[in-house]
């Protein structure tokens, strides 16, 4: 059930973002929760995949399309100022970004990627629509190969490894961090931090949690901890059902979209 993990953490994390929770303590799921811009965006790459050609030749177009035509009637879900001017655009372009908008919405690409070169391609592809700095660029591809890596078997160890030689210093901790950490939007200070709730998370609720306790922007940085998750993991049954009710009929239909659509030739994750 792809995707539910990133819009779990955004939904989980979105009564968090501006009155952080420093502590794992919590309830999941609670009325002031809604979907972000993080969950509305996973899905509009998620429909940008399902709407590609085989040979992803038109990648780029259709998520340039499905961020604005899915986006659009929701003004207020938080987006940033520049993504607000993007998403409204007569003619999108690039605008050398690093936010991590970059970051939190790119999960289905590497649960579609048949390889690793294929994974960090997708999410280039997706990416550079908007985010086209080297490190928009870099966070979005560390997410993606690290949920490639989660979902074809490679321990916690490997991906880390990966991580901390190819991308970023994991040498970190979550309790080291957690009490100066500050509200970051770019994704050099976000991603780290989000990947380390997965490195040192027993289970899919407890890296949401984990993520969550670092403060900051929490809906975010716990949507992408919640992508590596899932694909590491799986996601409770009760979680899904919990988060189903948070999306409207317009999103939710989107999802299911993507669960049930017939497995194409070059995709063999739209199960």
């Amino acid at each position: 059930m792809h995707l539910i993990g990133a819009i779990i953490g955004d939904i989980v994390g979105s009564r968090f973002e501006f009155n952080n929770c420093r502590h794992k303590y919590f309830k999941l799921f609670a009325p002031e929760c809604f979907a972000t811009d993080d969950s509305i965006m996973t899905l509009a790459i998620g429909k940008a995949l399902m709407e590609s050609q085989p040979d992803w030749s038109d990648l780029g177009r259709q998520a340039v399309r499905w961020m604005q035509e899915i986006g659009r009637p929701y003004p207020f879900c938080g987006y940033g100022l520049r993504f607000s001017d993007w998403i409204y655009s007569d003619d999108p372009q690039p605008y050398n970004s690093f936010g991590n908008g970059a970051a939190m919405r790119v999960s289905a690409c590497g649960f579609v990627a048949k390889s690793l070169e294929e994974a960090k391609y997708l999410a280039k592809t997706v990416t550079e629509v908007s985010h086209n700095h080297p490190e928009g660029l870099k966070g979005a591809e560390a997410t993606v190969v690290a949920i490639y890596m989660a979902r074809t078997g490679s321990t916690m160890e490997e991906i880390r490894d990966v991580i901390h030689r190819e991308y970023y210093p994991m040498d970190f901790t979550i309790d080291g961090i957690r009490d100066t950490y500050q509200f970051n939007e770019t994704c050099q200070d976000t991603v780290p931090q989000a990947l380390m709730a997965f490195f040192e998370s027993t289970g899919f609720e407890d890296a949401i949690r984990t993520a969550i306790s670092v403060g900051g922007d929490s809906d975010t940085l716990a949507a992408i901890t919640g992508g590596v998750a899932e694909a590491y993991y799986g996601v409770p049954e009760e979680l899904k059902q919990q988060a189903l009710g948070f999306l409207d009929e317009r999103l939710s239909g989107i999802l299911f979209e993507y669960w049930t659509k017939k497995k194409k030739e070059h995709c063999s994750f739209f199960l």
